[in-house]
């Protein structure tokens, strides 16, 4: 493990500690659950972003792809 100093307000320091000692853990062990969730929510949004990359680049050729998209996959997979 990396050590590592962060400065955090007084309030917050107090909470931790009172949820630190409610669930019988470590502060530190709290600070890296927090980041693990910080760091999972990033991940996803940046996997969400990616899959959104290509929505709108490609056309179709109809204009009513979107409203009727069963239509076209039946198209599609039959031909």
């Amino acid at each position: 493990m990396i050590r590592t100093q962060i400065s955090i307000t007084e309030e917050q320091a107090a909470r931790l500690r009172d949820l630190a000692r409610e669930r019988n853990v470590s502060q530190a062990s709290l600070m890296r659950e927090a980041l693990e969730v910080l760091l999972a929510e990033d991940d996803l949004s940046q996997r969400v972003r990616r899959a959104r990359r290509p929505v709108g680049v490609y056309r179709s050729g109809h204009s009513r792809t979107a409203v009727q998209h069963d239509e076209a996959l039946d198209d599609a997979f039959s031909a």
